[in-house]
């Protein structure tokens, strides 16, 4: 119960022995949060020597070194000096103060009570009411499988029984990682969960454990890491709910995640071969995206060559036939001019890119004529004779 956490364990609630201003442990009145006297540690003034200093003031101030009067003047002082106390007493017994990054709680008898915002607050003195002034805006940090042998230094040491985890796949990995809380509910941190830390952290290993346990080891060490940080921080913080802890999971951090040393080097090489694999196959399915459009756009203009050529032959053959038709309607109907005019037109067409040389072969002809250029006429590649 917190009762025993901020009493001493000898003269009653007002801690060790000497009453209220006795050195023993303890919260008692006149003390602040952290257990030592007064606010700030301060030790309550001596009423002795306030007496003895101000008789000594008094003394130099009335005329005749006091005195008549000085017994007067001495009862004033007391009653002051014993006001200031009680106002310092009071002030110490029936006020707290909380720290910006704070937030108070207090308990009435033992139960809670209600809660303090930061500032001056009134209380009731104890053993009524107690105080507990926990940080709320302050980002703690639990590492799991590494610990800080030294704070000063920045050296760690891993921790295997933490940090070896077995995947979905059978594999063994070794994970870092660090888990970043804050207090989200003052009373259910305080009064819920015994160790709050020590819960973070088994909840945390937990969560991991178990998020890994469903994953491949493959995604874990390349492009799954923030996926598995986000997939444990939402099951360690609904798991935190389930107990009530109080507590808000503001970040999960993979630190490193590596195979185990002892098989380091043979994981490497797998991770080698699973490269190569991946590029080789990359490779391959980069020929085959430039090969089979260059195939299929070869295949279509070939079909569309042949499909041309198709109608331009039909045409063709189309085209001679109509032609053949017509001129076998024009023989039926005039067969001799016909006859000469197709005759005609053969040797129209076979002599048309020769070369040709007309003899006049009648008897009142000249023949050749000597100085006829015959090798000029053999040259000539066009024209008509």
């Amino acid at each position: 119960m917190p009762w025993n956490n901020q009493t001493g364990n000898n003269g009653g609630p007002w801690g060790g022995s000497g009453g209220p201003w006795g050195s023993g442990g303890g919260s008692g009145p006149g003390r602040g949060n952290n257990g030592s006297g007064g606010p700030g540690g301060a030790q309550p003034p001596d009423l002795e020597e306030l007496i003895r200093k101000g008789q000594d003031r008094l003394k130099t101030i009335l005329p005749g070194g006091g005195g008549s009067g000085g017994a007067g003047a001495s009862r004033g002082l007391i009653a002051l000096v014993v006001l200031i106390g009680l106002v310092f007493v009071g002030y110490n017994f029936f006020t707290f103060r909380v720290q910006p990054d704070q937030l108070g709680v207090v308990l009435r008898f033992g139960e809670f009570d209600r809660q303090a915002q930061p500032g001056l607050n009134f209380r009731l003195p104890p053993p009524i009411e107690q105080v507990f002034t926990p940080s709320v805006t302050t980002i703690n940090r639990a590492d799991i499988g590494t610990r800080a042998d030294d704070p000063r230094r920045s050296g760690t040491r891993d921790v295997p029984e933490e940090s070896l985890m077995l995947t979905g796949d059978g594999n063994i990995v070794d994970i870092d990682f660090a888990v970043f809380w804050r207090i989200s509910d003052a009373p259910l941190f305080l009064f819920n969960i015994q160790n709050p830390e020590a819960s973070v952290r088994a909840v945390a290993e937990s969560a991991m454990r178990e998020v890994v346990g469903r994953s491949e080891i493959q995604p874990l060490l390349t492009q799954g890491r923030q996926i598995t940080e986000t997939a444990v921080q939402e099951l360690m913080q609904e798991a935190l709910d389930t107990y009530g802890a109080g507590v808000e999971i503001t970040q999960v951090q993979l630190l490193t995640v590596d195979p185990p040393n002892q098989v380091i080097d043979a994981f490497r090489d797998v991770q080698a071969a699973r490269a190569d694999n991946e590029r080789v196959q990359n490779q391959a399915q980069a020929y085959a995206n430039r090969v089979i459009p260059e195939a299929r756009g070869e295949s279509a203009r070939i079909l569309e060559a042949a499909n041309a050529y198709r109608e331009q032959t039909v045409a063709e053959a189309r085209g001679q036939a109509d032609r053949f038709t017509a001129v076998y309607e024009e023989y039926r109907q005039a067969p001799e001019v016909t006859r000469q005019r197709l005759y005609l037109e053969t040797l129209e067409r076979i002599f048309r890119d020769n070369d040709k040389i007309v003899l006049d072969t009648n008897d009142s002809g000249q023949g050749i004529v000597p100085y006829l250029p015959l090798n000029e006429l053999n040259r000539r590649t066009g024209g008509t004779q």
